[in-house]
């Protein structure tokens, strides 16, 4: 076994077991301590699996995908399937992004653990939905694809279910109902693909691999809807919002950071290289509805009065850039989704983590009793203005490049339709910094509530260290967008090149 075939393995493996060994420690707190250990041990070979030979990466027509490191075995030989994984400059920073933040969340649960169940149920829980993501990012075979998308969805609602808010239970059953429905779709996309190709493998698929337009169309709007649900785009995103405003913090932390690009990932990877008519068919369907999830979401948060509810439904808008990207079907649409994807994983868990620690001491998210965070908590409030303009895309930081990207691929792909789209992207754009101003003016301004006047000025060391690694990647994506676009260039122009 090779070392990248290692590295695959492992990384799918080490929180499996993981998620086992935190029952054997007898005390609770080394129960978590050794849950994070195994999530930091997942953390160096997700890095670890940069090293490779990139130069010969690329999507062509034989083989349509062509991964840094590879492992492909027999998985159920009788129905052709394979245990097929691989990992590229698509695939890599989305595998990064999921071993860090589960490694926060695992290790912020050292310092803080919700009500609700034992701190151990629910580090294991979190290692169990990061092998289901990680899987989502590296399986090369549809079927294989479809078990890990799957495997996310029973813990994940344990996590809200069992530590959420006082409503947990119905947002849990909703997120659970959605899901479900997505499901479903993947299922039958996957089928009519396998069927009319008799292969699962997603390396011979990518180009069409010779299926017919009628089947193309088909697969395209099933496994587009099925992604859809996941990502969320409008109007399939009404679980997002009481999800996350019910979630634990590392629960909103790991939904908003890595479970939504599951969606994004799926579309640019299955959908659009599996069926690339399809694609090219519904392409402005896509890009209207996910401009519409840009200005519906930010026209929402204007008039949100909930902290964790207005971070949610700015995760709605923020996913509408992403999606407007993939629908331009450009080289430039699709950086800038990888981009935006990673760029919203960074500042919304930041945001989600700080949403966490206002509501923490003062027991409440209502924006109206907020105010006045500067005066009593001014690190809390610095961080917090920081991850909002971050999030409203600042030039220099990493929420920028993503939107910038996605209206200018608008623009370039020209025509009435893309020229419209851009513009009303870039009126969300406008509508993003607006709420997020009004949510620093009503939480960090003004005279201190009684709720706020009562805060400490200090932060626990477990929040610095959960946080600080989100801030320099905020700072470093936006300063050198290239440590996420640099390695994706050969691929996402070889897939633009199936496509047309």
């Amino acid at each position: 076994m090779s070392l990248g075939e290692f590295l695959l393995v492992a990384v799918l493996a080490l929180p499996a077991v993981g998620a086992v060994l935190v029952a054997v420690p007898p005390r609770e707190r080394v129960a978590r301590l050794v849950g994070t250990a195994v999530a930091a041990l997942t953390l160096v070979g997700a890095v670890l699996l940069v090293f490779g030979d990139h130069g010969w990466f690329g999507y062509g027509p034989a083989p349509a995908v062509q991964p840094w490191h590879q492992l492909d075995l027999p998985w159920v030989p009788g129905l052709d399937l394979r245990f097929h994984l691989g990992v590229d400059g698509i695939s890599w920073p989305l595998v990064v992004l999921t071993a860090l933040l589960t490694l926060l969340c695992c290790g912020y649960t050292l310092w803080r653990v919700p009500a609700g169940g034992s701190g151990r149920a629910l580090v294991a829980l979190l290692l169990v939905v990061e092998v289901g993501i990680l899987g989502t990012f590296l399986a090369l075979d549809l079927v294989l694809f479809f078990a890990f998308f799957e495997v996310v969805l029973l813990p994940m609602y344990a996590i809200i279910a069992g530590w959420g808010g006082a409503d947990r239970r119905r947002a849990a059953r909703k997120f659970a109902l959605y899901t479900l429905l997505g499901s479903v779709l993947l299922l039958v996309g996957v089928y009519v693909v396998v069927a009319a190709a008799g292969t699962a493998d997603i390396v011979a698929l990518t180009g069409g691999a010779g299926l017919s337009r009628g089947t193309q169309l088909a697969a395209f709007t099933l496994l587009g809807l099925a992604f859809a649900v996941k990502a969320p785009l409008w109007p399939l995103h009404s679980w997002l919002p009481d999800a996350h405003t019910q979630a634990p913090t590392v629960g909103s932390v790991i939904l908003a950071g890595v479970l939504l690009k599951m969606g994004t990932y799926g579309l640019i990877r299955v959908a659009v290289g599996v069926a690339p008519e399809g694609a090219r068919w519904a392409a402005p369907v896509l890009g209207v509805l996910a401009v519409a999830a840009i200005l519906i979401g930010s026209l929402v948060c204007l008039a949100q009065d909930e902290l964790k509810r207005l971070i949610a439904y700015s995760s709605v808008g923020h996913m509408g850039f992403v999606l407007l990207g993939v629908a331009t079907l450009t080289a430039t649409g699709i950086q800038a989704a990888l981009i935006g994807n990673i760029a919203h994983g960074v500042i919304t868990g930041l945001l989600f983590f700080l949403a966490g620690a206002v509501k923490d001491r003062t027991h409440t998210g209502a924006l109206a009793e907020l105010s006045g965070l500067r005066e009593t908590a001014p690190r809390l409030a610095g961080l917090l203005g920081f991850a909002a303009v971050a999030s409203l895309g600042l030039p220099g930081l990493a929420g920028f490049w993503g939107e910038a990207f996605a209206v200018f691929a608008a623009v370039r792909r020209g025509g009435p339709l893309w020229l419209t789209l851009a513009v009303l992207a870039a009126v969300g754009g406008a509508l993003t910094a607006a709420y997020f101003l009004r949510l620093l003016r009503q939480v960090t301004h003004g005279r201190p509530s009684p709720v706020v006047g009562r805060l400490a000025p200090g932060l626990a060391g477990a929040e610095l260290t959960a946080w600080a690694p989100l801030v320099l990647l905020a700072l470093a994506v936006g300063l050198a967008p290239t440590l996420v676009l640099g390695l994706a260039t050969g691929p996402v122009d070889a897939l633009v090149g199936v496509l047309r």
